[in-house]
């Protein structure tokens, strides 16, 4: 076999290959040899049909078998002697094929770099420590005991605060439209969870009073067909309900199955205290990666880059046009779309490159992903949809590479957890709402295209 290194343009190898003939023969009477001895044919004993018989019967079919297995095995060992490791699927194209005649063909690839990780010992790291004040428990509370309540019938006019069960048909423009009627709603009036408006106009209405109630949609509604838009409806109050408020003691925590009001305040702040813990790791993890960026600039592989671009462009577009349906009209923030490319260029490489330095890190210190680890985020994600947790299973079993999915996020965590475990890591008790407002700019940040 003769490889000849056509071009070298950074991570990008090209390769002329060439097979000779009589290698591809050798081959090949080998392989019809092999099924020689188990063909059954007609007139022949078995492992006893001339090679005139087998070429005639299985030629074809061999000769498309060995130049796939020879061009495979020509591009394994030419990667191999050259210490080259291929990012994605290499392009192999026969360029030369003819019976009695050599193989050639070319490979390109996309390489992976080589890779040295820093010292992890350099980094230092501000760990929050989310305090949570006695007020926000107290809250968390109210809100079980709000949901707690029980209602019964009253023979009065609705209040604010009551709970109406309506009957109601909504028109926009004279006409119906869908999820626009509904029987036995129950609508508590001032929740805010209608259209506004809707609540206000009921109040004072009693039980088999009738109403017509005239509302605009929200500019940013969800459904785009609506938003904006007048809608009147015909609303029948069928019955007039209020509420027994629930007192925050004992007996609140006995219905939700705590021994006393102590045992549900604790259980409440440490629900709390585990819901900050994550936002605080996802600080910390954030700062962590971007240490990482900072500290390593190896080239990355550009079809990796372009084919993470692709992925984020395409959320983008996604985003961009539920806003345009609400009505936003300078989602780009007055940048060009060529603006907002090349910030989504930095930022898929930026992707790349973090995960190949973590995978690096993982190879060298033997970090992976055991079944049970898959399995436990399998189970996870399946009770995320009650009810169909069968169909999720299912769908993670059978569709290819849908599992990686989930193994994916395990190993960054792990990985990241062995890096954090070497840095220098500080602790600062902060506000459970500094760390909330943190994360939230952090978020709009992430939004608008900035890591």
């Amino acid at each position: 076999m003769q490889v000849t290194e056509t071009n070298t343009d950074g991570l990008k190898h090209e390769f002329k290959i060439v097979i000779p003939a009589g290698d591809i023969a050798e081959r090949i009477d080998r392989r019809l040899t092999e099924i020689g001895r188990q063909a059954r044919l007609p007139g022949f004993r078995p492992g006893k049909a001339p090679m005139s018989v087998l070429k005639t019967r299985f030629l074809p079919h061999v000769r498309g078998e060995v130049v796939q297995d020879a061009v495979n095995q020509g591009a394994d060992e030419a990667l191999k002697d050259r210490n080259l490791r291929p990012a994605m699927q290499p392009k192999v194209e026969i360029t030369a094929f003819d019976e009695g005649k050599d193989l050639e063909y070319t490979l390109a690839i996309e390489a992976l770099p080589e890779i040295e990780p820093m010292d992890f010992g350099a980094i230092a790291l501000e760990r929050w420590k989310p305090e949570i004040p006695d007020s926000e428990v107290d809250q968390a509370l109210e809100r079980l005991a709000r949901r707690q309540r029980r209602d019964e019938p009253v023979d009065r006019p609705a209040e604010n605060g009551d709970l109406v069960v309506i009957d109601f048909k909504g028109e926009v423009d004279g006409n119906e439209f869908p999820g626009g009627s509904a029987s036995g709603y129950r609508l508590e009036l001032g929740s805010g969870g209608f259209i506004p408006g809707f609540e206000d106009q009921l109040a004072g209405a009693g039980p088999g009073e009738e109403r017509a109630v005239a509302v605009t949609f929200p500019a940013d509604y969800g459904v785009a067909d609506l938003a904006g838009k007048a809608a009147k409806f015909a609303v029948t109050v069928k019955e007039v309900r209020g509420f027994q408020q629930q007192p925050i003691d004992d007996t609140l925590a006995t219905a939700l199955g705590m021994e006393n009001l102590a045992e549900l305040r604790q259980m409440v702040r440490d629900q709390s205290e585990r819901e900050y813990s994550g936002l605080a790791r996802q600080r910390l993890k954030r700062q962590l990666l971007d240490q990482l960026a900072s500290h390593h600039d190896f080239p990355v592989p550009p079809g990796m880059v372009e084919g993470e671009f692709e992925t984020i462009w395409k959320q983008y577009e996604l985003q961009r046009e539920r806003a345009k349906r609400s009505g936003v009209t300078d989602f780009n923030e007055g940048k060009s779309d060529d603006d907002v490319r090349a910030e989504f260029h930095r930022m898929a490489e930026r992707r790349v490159r973090l995960g190949l330095l973590l995978s690096e890190v993982a190879k060298r210190h033997n970090i992976s992903v055991t079944q049970d680890e898959v399995n436990q985020a399998l189970v996870a994600e399946a009770r995320r949809f009650p009810g169909q947790e069968r169909k999720v299973v299912e769908y993670y079993r059978n569709e290819p590479g849908a599992i990686d999915g989930l193994r994916a996020p395990i190993l960054e965590d792990k990985v990241v957890d062995h890096i954090l475990a070497s840095a220098e890591v500080s602790e600062r008790s902060v506000p459970a709402a500094e760390l909330v407002a943190a994360e939230d700019q952090a978020a709009k940040d992430q939004d608008h295209g900035v890591e």
